[in-house]
């Protein structure tokens, strides 16, 4: 079966999820986890990156904007690691042998690179669901990791759940024949 699972995590609603379904396989199967958080400005909540002129028509304003672009990245860093190791902390409690890395640059590169390095057999991996144009312009990270990764991939989607109205009239709801 599985022995090296890669997880690849981001900070969307999926990523519980993502980690969730990891770490059932993982101790079905007695496999070691690699967590991996990407870093890239693509992820929800990455600090934009300042536009710099030519013209400096104010003195100063790009450097004031570089320093809060870097407080912001740093912070955007320092919480990816703190995911990182709070998953890691919940793999290792639960007698899943477990280690992370976060590295920067392009999601689907790094996660297939990832795989190939690590010599993982089953990637991990959350899809956000785009499709149509934005897919076209932005890209598909799963659609692309499904395409170029050197190992199995199981993609989570998000589950929606019913609301529980919509339930409980179904339950209750009654036919009756005269």
């Amino acid at each position: 079966m599985f022995k090296k699972i890669l997880v690849a995590l981001d900070r969307s609603l999926i990523g519980q999820q993502v980690f969730e379904e990891a770490l059932s396989l993982a101790k079905l199967t007695q496999a070691s986890l690699m967590l991996l958080h990407v870093l890239s400005p693509e992820e929800e909540g990455s600090p934009y990156v300042p536009m710099l002129s030519n013209m400096d028509y104010y003195p100063g304003f790009n450097s004031q904007s570089f320093e809060l672009y870097q407080k912001q990245w740093d912070t955007f860093k320092e919480q990816g690691i703190q995911m990182l190791q709070s998953f890691c902390a919940q793999a290792n409690t639960a007698g899943v042998t477990t280690e992370f890395t976060q590295n920067i640059g392009n999601p689907g590169r790094i996660i297939c690179d990832m795989a190939h390095s690590y010599g993982a057999d089953l990637i991990v991996m959350g899809r956000r669901g785009r499709s149509g144009l934005m897919e076209l312009f932005l890209g598909s990270v799963s659609n692309y990791v499904l395409h170029h990764a050197p190992c199995t991939v199981h993609v989570v989607h998000l589950s929606v759940a019913p609301k529980t109205d919509e339930v409980v009239k179904e339950t209750t709801s009654t036919l009756s024949v005269n």
